[in-house]
C-alpha cells in the first residue's frame, strides 16, 4: 500500500503535472505547425519551384508494374520504386525551424518576465523609506 501512496504523491507533484500539460500542448502545437507548413509554406515554395515541395524525390531505381495476362493472373510481380524523399525531409526541417523559433520566443518572454520579478525592489520604495524616516523622527 505504501508504494501506491508514494506513486500518487509523485504523480501529483506540480512539476510532473506541468510537464504532462506541456507534452500535450506540444503535440497539438506540432500538428498546427505541420499543417501550416504543408498547407501554406510548401505550396508557396512549390509555386516558385514548380511542384509540391513534399513530392520532390530523387529516384534511385525506377519501379516496375506487375504484369497480368488476359485472365488476370499475375505473370511477374511489381517492384516498388526506390527513391530518396528529400522534399519530405526539407518539409520536416522547415517544421523544426518554425517550432524552434517559436519556442525561442516563448522562453525569451518567460525569461524577461522572470527578470522583471527579480528587479522588483525587495524593500520599501524611496518614497516609503522617506515617509518612514519622517514618522520615526516625529515619534522622538
Amino acid at each position: 500500500m505504501g508504494f501506491i501512496k508514494e506513486f500518487k504523491e509523485f504523480a501529483m507533484k506540480g512539476s510532473l503535472v506541468d510537464i504532462a500539460v506541456a507534452f500535450v500542448m506540444g503535440g497539438a502545437f506540432g500538428k498546427v505547425i505541420t499543417s501550416f507548413t504543408e498547407g501554406i509554406v510548401s505550396p508557396l515554395i512549390g509555386m516558385i519551384g514548380g511542384a509540391d515541395l513534399s513530392k520532390n524525390v530523387f529516384v534511385l531505381k525506377e519501379g516496375v508494374k506487375e504484369v497480368k495476362d488476359a485472365a488476370g493472373v499475375v505473370i511477374s510481380e511489381g517492384v516498388a520504386e526506390v527513391a530518396v524523399k528529400w522534399g519530405d525531409f526539407l518539409t520536416a526541417i522547415i517544421n523544426f525551424i518554425i517550432v524552434a523559433f517559436v519556442m525561442f520566443l516563448v522562453i525569451k518572454a518567460i525569461n524577461k518576465m522572470k527578470k522583471k520579478q527579480e528587479e522588483a525592489p525587495a524593500g520599501p520604495s524611496t518614497t516609503d523609506a522617506l515617509l518612514m524616516e519622517i514618522r520615526d523622527s516625529l515619534k522622538k
